[in-house]
């Protein structure tokens, strides 16, 4: 019995794992954003309540924030700001990336 236990704990663990990572991924949406002629590919985990980018060739994740209105996510340097279907990106309050329009948006 205690063989069985042993053989099967790593297959029950790894199980776990992948139910964790399928869980994360259905949480998770990829929005396209075109910035002026730069692309951006952002990542809204709704269930930890951040989104990640790479800007500048610096992985971000950014928590979401206050906002009168729209969506606003900052990690006190950077701020990811999204209205509708527009975003724009501040770096220490100064503007980095503006008129960002989200391809093919849900309707």
């Amino acid at each position: 019995m205690k063989k069985i236990l042993l053989l099967a704990l790593p297959v029950l663990l790894s199980g776990c794992s992948y139910y964790h990572q399928m869980m994360d991924r259905m949480h998770t949406d990829t929005l396209e954003y075109q910035c002026g002629d730069k692309p951006l590919s952002v990542k809204l985990d709704n269930s930890r309540q951040q989104v990640s980018f790479v800007y500048d060739n610096k992985p971000l994740t950014l928590e979401q924030g206050l906002s009168a209105s729209g969506a606003r996510y900052t990690d006190g340097i950077y701020v990811f700001w999204s209205k509708g279907d527009s975003a724009t990106v501040y770096k220490h309050d100064r503007v980095v990336l503006d008129n960002c329009q989200l391809q093919n948006p849900k309707r």
